[in-house]
This record gives structure tokens, C-alpha cells and sequence, in this order.
């Protein structure tokens, strides 16, 4: 067999193939006994018809073309690894020449057209230049997490006056759509201003005092009407206030491992601090991925965008959210696609220059955050990931993490006053174990764009 690749874009070519007559002698002998198994003649066992009677029967020239169906897939795969090609679609192929069915001469030939990865030229990355906000914590931050901290200890208690920003409300709301119910709910549980439930509830209810009610107009977020435009009535059944515990020692043990308020202020100091530093990883990290994707081009096939579009608005309507179906979110969807498919071109070539690896425990450590993110348990997670066949994706995923890593650990990284910043701690080397089997590693090169997902996860600067 011999194939050549001709290139149409710099993410499309055609693979041209040529198959001899003796390399299709095999899938002729299988396609004489598939047709067997299929017809039944006087005197024969069921699969054991002689080939020339099929000739006579059915005509050789079906028999060369069910060996043609049942092989093409195999040449194509055959000459994928031999060109070295990369796809990322499924081949539009096209058969230009067959044997003639009369001889025992001749070869097939056909051209596949389809996306692949594109190669790509890195610049040299060592010592992008990044700026980030400075990361210095104050009383307020801390005043904060005090009050937080205290939040979690406090307790409820009704209060005779109107609703305000953060009560706690118990209400009950009706819809209705042109006069008729099409919902209800009662005894339910709200916090004032945390948008939680319907858009326009919180201007409804502040204001209101026990027994009280409000109708506004929304649009429904759930159940058979959703998405629709809607009238609510909500009545506010009771209003409570939470009652801070009084920051002083005895909060501080009961809170805490400290004894007194001050041991425990200075650690929230500690811990607020931690946080600013995390938040100009993350600045860091991104600001880096968004310099590599300004030096580096990166052609994005249609076909990529295309089934990311496909599969996002197919998702919505499921869920009922047809409606979102506009140009605009089209063209947010289009935006995101392309961004993350560039991202992770760039950040595979970064990590097959830099020759990454993951090791077996990078990949369950990935796999335990990404499964507390979802609420669910680790090893119940990694079982769904398992047969859903998308563990050499988590892979890939942990790979471009540390090819990142690897960038950003050599940017020059300074916060807005001009100071070094120091993201040691962020970019630490992935721990020398058992590596994951090669055969899932090279599968996790080839995901597909649209299989990974974007993390925004402060965790995730920690590599």
C-alpha cells in the first residue's frame, strides 16, 4: 500500500492511497464468506458456498465491493499511521479507481479529505513578561473572614420589620402565565440578595414585612415553562436576621484551634494573604496562556467549531433553553471553541518540546480534585471516567497543566508596584512516580479539542 498527503489548508488535507491487488486478496477471501453466510443454495450448508458459485449467483463484482466496504476502514487507518497525520474529523472519502471484477489484476484507489491538528512554530517562551496586582491584604480582608468565620456560628431569629439585604426569608410563590397557575411553592427558604431563585425576587420582597405580598414579572427558570415569561406572586411568611456570635476568646476556641481573638486574627491575617498570593497565581497563569496565543498562530478547523456548536445547542435544548439559540451566544460559543482549541495546540507542543509526563499519582490527584468540584466521590468518579473511556483525556489535561507550569515557572512575573513575584509554590515538578501506560498517554495527545474544558478553579494554578 502507498498514501501521500497533500495539503489543501493548513488543517485540511487529502490523503491519497493506492491498495494492490494482493493486499486486497484477504478482505476478498472474508467478503466470499460474509456473502456465504448471507444466501442459501440448493445443497449447501449456509456458509459454505463455493466461491464460484457465489460468481454466478451474485456477481463477483458485489463480492469486490463488499471487500471494499469491509476493508476501506483499515487501509484509511493504515495509512493515517503511515503518513503520520494527526485527524481530527471524521475522512470524507471519495474511491477514484476499483480492479476490474473480470481480472485478478489491477488496485483500488481512493483520497480521504479531513481536519488535522495543525503544526505549529514555538517562539521562545522563557521569560514572558507578565504584570499582576499587587497582593497586599488589609484589616478589611481580614474583618471579613472574621465575619464569615462567624456567619457559620450564628443562629436565626425572627424579627418584627421589613425584609432587608441578607434576611432570611420563609415564602411562598405562585406563577402564572396569562391568568393560569402553571407553578407553586411553599415554605420555601431565601436569603435576601443572593439571586438565587428568580431574577426579580430580591426587588420584590426587600420591603416586605411578615404576611406581606408582591407580584413582579420574571422569567421561569425551570420545570415545563421554562424560559417562559411569567407573573409571580410571592408572600413572605416570616423574616429573620442572623445573629453574629461576639468576636472575643470564647468565639476564638470555639471556632478555632486559637485561644484568644487576636491568635486567631492574625491567622485569618495569614490566610488572607495566602489568598492574594493565589489570586496573582491565577492572574499569572492566565495572563501567560493569553501572551503564548498572541506569539503562536493557530488555524482552527471549521469542523471543530462546528461540532462544539452542535453538541452546546443540542445540550441546551435538551434542558429546555432552546431560546438561548441567538446570534450573539452563537458567536460567545464560536469565541470560546476556538480559544480553547488554540490553548491546547499550543500547550501540546509546549509539553512535547519540554518531553512532559504524568505520573500516576499527578492523574489521581487530578482526578480527586476534579470529583470534589462535582460533589461526588472520588473512586465513584473514577469509575464513570473509566468506562466512559475519557481517562486519556484527564491525562492530556494534567499534561498541558504542567507544560503551563513549565512557562510560567520561567515568565518574569511582577505585581503592579513593581515587585518580583515569586510563584514557586505554584509551579512545583510533578512527583517522580510509575508514569501512566504510554498507550494512554499518546491516545491523550490526540483528544479532541472539544472534550477538555476550560478550568477557572484557583486550585487548578497549582499544576
Amino acid at each position: 500500500m502507498k498514501s501521500a498527503v497533500e495539503n489543501l489548508t493548513p488543517t485540511r488535507v487529502k490523503l491519497n492511497v493506492e491498495v494492490p491487488f494482493e493486499e486486497l486478496k484477504p478482505s476478498i477471501e472474508e467478503a466470499y464468506k460474509t456473502v456465504a453466510s448471507q444466501i442459501q443454495v440448493p445443497g449447501f450448508r449456509k456458509g459454505k458456498v463455493p466461491s464460484k458459485l457465489i460468481d454466478q449467483r451474485v456477481g463477483r463484482g458485489y463480492v469486490l465491493e463488499t471487500a471494499i466496504n469491509e476493508g476501506l476502514n483499515g487501509w484509511y487507518q493504515a495509512a493515517v499511521q503511515e503518513s503520520g497525520i494527526r485527524p481530527l474529523s471524521r475522512p470524507e472519502v471519495e474511491i477514484t479507481e476499483v480492479p476490474d471484477p473480470s481480472s485478478t489484476d489491477g488496485e483500488l484507489k481512493f483520497h480521504a479529505e479531513v481536519d488535522v491538528r495543525p503544526e505549529v512554530e514555538l517562539p521562545d517562551y522563557a521569560g514572558i513578561k507578565v504584570e499582576v496586582a499587587a497582593a497586599a491584604s488589609s484589616d478589611a480582608d481580614v474583618d471579613k473572614a472574621l465575619d464569615e468565620l462567624r456567619g457559620r456560628f450564628g443562629t436565626l431569629k425572627p424579627v418584627d420589620r421589613p425584609a432587608a439585604n441578607d434576611d432570611f426569608l420563609t415564602i411562598d410563590i405562585t406563577a402564572t402565565i396569562d391568568g393560569t397557575e402553571v407553578d407553586s411553592a411553599s415554605g420555601l427558604s431565601y436569603q435576601v440578595g443572593t439571586g438565587t431563585m428568580l431574577e426579580g425576587l430580591d426587588e420584590a420582597v426587600t420591603g416586605l414585612s411578615a404576611d406581606e405580598d408582591a407580584i413582579f414579572e420574571t422569567t421561569l427558570v425551570g420545570g415545563d415553562h421554562a424560559g417562559e415569561a411569567a407573573q409571580v406572586k410571592v408572600v413572605v411568611k416570616s423574616v429573620k436576621e442572623r445573629e453574629l456570635p461576639e468576636a472575643d476568646d470564647d468565639f476564638a476556641q470555639l471556632a478555632s484551634e486559637f485561644d484568644t481573638l487576636v491568635e486567631l486574627r492574625e491567622d485569618l491575617a495569614k490566610q488572607a494573604a495566602e489568598s492574594k498570593v493565589v489570586e496573582q497565581g491565577v492572574e499569572a497563569r492566565d495572563k501567560v496562556l493569553d501572551k503564548l496565543v498572541e506569539l503562536v498562530e493557530v488555524p482552527v478547523p471549521d469542523s471543530v467549531v462546528e461540532e462544539q456548536l452542535e453538541a452546546h445547542f443540542k445540550a441546551e435544548n435538551s434542558h429546555g433553553e432552546g431560546d438561548h439559540d441567538t446570534e450573539e451566544h452563537r458567536a460567545e460559543v464560536k469565541a470560546n471553541t476556538q480559544r480553547a482549541f488554540q490553548n491546547e495546540i499550543i500547550l501540546d507542543a509546549i509539553a512535547d518540546k519540554e518531553e512532559v509526563g504524568v505520573s500516576q499519582s499527578e492523574l489521581i490527584d487530578y482526578i480527586v480534585t476534579t470529583a470534589s468540584q462535582y460533589g461526588m466521590d472520588p473512586n465513584q468518579f473514577a469509575q464513570i471516567i473509566d468506562q466512559s473511556g475519557q481517562v486519556p483525556m484527564m491525562v492530556s489535561e494534567v499534561r498541558r497543566r504542567k507544560a503551563l507550569a513549565v512557562v510560567l515557572g520561567q515568565a518574569e512575573v511582577t505585581d503592579s508596584e513593581g515587585n518580583k513575584v515569586d510563584l514557586s509554590d505554584f509551579v512545583r515538578p510533578g512527583a517522580e512516580e510509575a508514569p501512566v501506560a504510554e498507550g494512554e498517554e499518546a491516545e491523550a495527545a490526540e483528544a479532541p479539542a472539544t472534550d477538555v474544558a476550560a478550568s477557572d478553579d484557583p486550585a487548578a494554578v497549582k499544576f
